[in-house]
Order: structure tokens, then C-alpha cells, then sequence
């Protein structure tokens, strides 16, 4: 009898989980570019690496683990990392959303909301042509600052961050 208790409680209980896991979900905040660009400039003793990827974008869709490997890897310490999607607003429900949940995506998220990338890159990043994948690492604080526009390694990614992270 207990048995036959317990099972249904696990299945009501596995159930129960199910229908919340969406509620628990990573969410996506939808920014426009003074967002990020308040980010970019706040004082702050915090290394920021910024990735700017796209759903559509394989190069970006095959080093995301490695950025999800540093969330992880530095969870305790003054290092964040934030994924930028630059995909179209409209498509946060439709694509970006689920590519967020079904990678179980641990790492702050947003979509920047900017129809016109000429009229904000340059004042963000004047090297940089446009191209994803693309990351930035910073340290305001310490004013430490690089800027990388292609598809990184793991290696290429850990080398980034042993050179800037807070000792």
C-alpha cells in the first residue's frame, strides 16, 4: 500500500515539476542599446565578457558551451558573462526563447532591440564590422578592455579571461 502511495506521489510530484519547469526557465531580457551601453560604462570592479551571437549563427551556436562553461567555472567570483542575441525582436518567442530552454542556458541572456546596428556599433565597438560571432571582455574598474570579432576556441576563450580576471 505504501508503495502504491508513493508511486502516484513521485508521478504526481514529476508532474507538478513538468508543468512549472517553464516558470523556472531562464529568462531573456529585450534591451535596446543604452541598456548596453550603461553596462558597458559602469564603474564596476566585475569582468564582463559579452558575447554577440545569433540563433541562426552556427559559429556562435558552436563555441556558446564554452561561454556556459565559464558561467559555471566562475560562479563564485567577480566574472559574468552575458549573451547578447542579435537576432530580431520578433522572434524571442519563437526562436530565441526555446534555443535558451532547450540548452538549459545559465548565463544572463538578452536580446538587443535595435533594427539599425549603424546607427549604435560604432559607438560601441568602433573596430567592429558587424560580424558574429563577437566578444567583448571588460573590466571598467581596472580599465581593462578587449574586443574579439570571430569564433572562439575554449582555449582561445580561458586565455581571454586568465589574462583579465581579478586576481
Amino acid at each position: 500500500m505504501k508503495s502504491t502511495f508513493l508511486k502516484k506521489l513521485t508521478a504526481a510530484t514529476a508532474l507538478f515539476i513538468l508543468c512549472l519547469a517553464p516558470a523556472f526557465a531562464q529568462d531573456v531580457k529585450v534591451i535596446k542599446y543604452k541598456e548596453l551601453e550603461q553596462l558597458r560604462n559602469a564603474p564596476h570592479d566585475t569582468l564582463y565578457v559579452v558575447n554577440f551571437w545569433a540563433t541562426w549563427c552556427k559559429p556562435c551556436i558552436k563555441e556558446m558551451p564554452y561561454f556556459e562553461a565559464l558561467t559555471e567555472q566562475y560562479k563564485n567570483q567577480p566574472v559574468r558573462v552575458v549573451l547578447v542575441s542579435m537576432d530580431a525582436a520578433e522572434d524571442l518567442n519563437t526562436r530565441v526563447k526555446p534555443f535558451v530552454k532547450k540548452r538549459s542556458l545559465k548565463s544572463d541572456v538578452m536580446l538587443l532591440d535595435e533594427v539599425d546596428a549603424n546607427t549604435w556599433i560604432d559607438k560601441l565597438e568602433p573596430k567592429w564590422s558587424g560580424a558574429i560571432p563577437a566578444t567583448m571582455v571588460f573590466n571598467n574598474k581596472r580599465k581593462q578592455y578587449e574586443f574579439v570579432e570571430k569564433e572562439l576556441s575554449q582555449q582561445e576563450l580561458q586565455n581571454l579571461i586568465t589574462k583579465y580576471k581579478p586576481k
